[in-house]
């Protein structure tokens, strides 16, 4: 089986390419790339660069698994539709992964945690977890001090940015995901291992984007 997992969640553009077999170790290839705002430039190169590095064709992968967030609307939505339109050009499926779930996924913890990556406007998005396998909250948007719970560590870029309120419990590590933990993650689930649910490949954009429709225009009365 062959995976394709990326990420534009995050400031990060990050992808991956899994080999698994049954009984097989996986092997991997990744690159990350943490240029903010240029999703759209960087993830199809990207994506040509590791399947070329594999020497892989588009037309041998298996599955795609894509970071569905939550995450800022713009660059969410560049990976969520171009893993929509590989999978409809390759006729293979497509996962969504929340990306609190692939940092979650990447600590390795075995005790509660918590995870916060940044949402912007002084806020976060978080999630609480009983282990890494195992998350125990939906995703949530809001104040740094809503994600801080006492006496639970906090991972994930938010801890970093607001170590005040966040940042007092140790290591934020890992501080953003990685498509190599995206895909990890999906094999485990494909292959029935316990961890998070796969999710449809829908935005998770937890508030409403910034640029609106504009509404009709109003009447103008004759004087």
């Amino acid at each position: 089986m062959l995976v394709l997992a990326f990420d534009t969640a995050t400031a990060a553009v990050t992808v991956a390419l899994y080999e698994w077999a049954p009984g097989e170790a996986v092997r991997s290839r990744a690159l990350t790339e943490s240029v903010d705002r240029r999703h759209a430039e960087l993830l199809t190169p990207s994506v040509a660069a590791v399947l070329a590095e594999a020497g892989t064709a588009p037309a041998e992968l298996s599955a795609i698994a894509v970071g569905v967030g939550p995450g800022p609307y713009t660059g969410l939505r560049v990976g969520v539709m171009t893993a929509r339109a590989l999978g409809e050009a390759l006729r293979v499926p497509v996962h969504g992964i929340c990306t609190l779930d692939a940092i979650a996924w990447a600590s390795g913890r075995e005790h509660p945690f918590v995870v916060a990556s940044d949402a912007r406007r002084k806020e976060v998005y978080w999630a609480r977890y009983d282990s890494a396998r195992e998350r125990a909250t939906e995703p949530a948007v809001g104040p740094p001090a809503e994600a801080a719970e006492p006496g639970l560590p906090v991972i994930g870029e938010g801890a970093a940015l607001y170590p005040e309120v966040l940042g007092a419990a140790g290591d934020p590590a890992p501080l953003l995901p990685t498509a190599a933990a995206l895909a990890e993650l999906a094999v485990a689930r494909l292959s029935g291992a316990p961890g998070p649910p796969l999710l449809p490949p829908e935005p998770l954009y937890l508030r409403r984007p910034d640029a609106r429709l504009p509404g009709p225009r109003k009447k103008v009365t004759p004087a």
